[in-house]
């Protein structure tokens, strides 16, 4: 198991930039699944972005040349750089972990809260 807790959330105009932090714990962490998910209001939460165990990324469509994930193993950190932010952005974001020889992203963060606005 893997525990998370997110950072870095806040208040931004149209057009700026946050980066998003996610402490993670547990033995698994360099050989997970990490990703960034989010919840707007009244939606279903969603994927964000996706980092492999393996190596390579998986952006959302609507995020991709804007967001950019990271991760480092050595410190158990996983990141999203978040620039050019939309209203449509607006959202709780949560960090969330696939563990090996799990199905699916099982470990989650509180969230953190990110409010575009003009």
């Amino acid at each position: 198991q893997v525990q998370l807790v997110e950072s870095g959330g806040g208040l931004v105009q149209v057009g700026g930039s946050l980066r998003l932090s996610c402490a993670a714990s547990g033995r698994s962490f360099g050989s997970s699944a990490m990703g960034w998910f989010r919840q707007a209001p009244g939606q279903e939460r969603e994927f964000v972005a996706i980092s492999w165990s393996g190596g390579g990324t998986t952006y959302r469509d609507s995020v991709r040349g804007r967001f950019t994930m990271s991760r480092d193993n050595l410190k158990n950190m996983v990141y999203l750089q978040m620039n050019s932010l939309q209203y449509e952005d607006t959202a709780i974001y949560y960090c969330a972990a696939r563990p090996p020889g799990a199905s699916e992203f099982g470990d989650w963060g509180q969230g953190t809260r990110v409010t575009v606005s003009s």
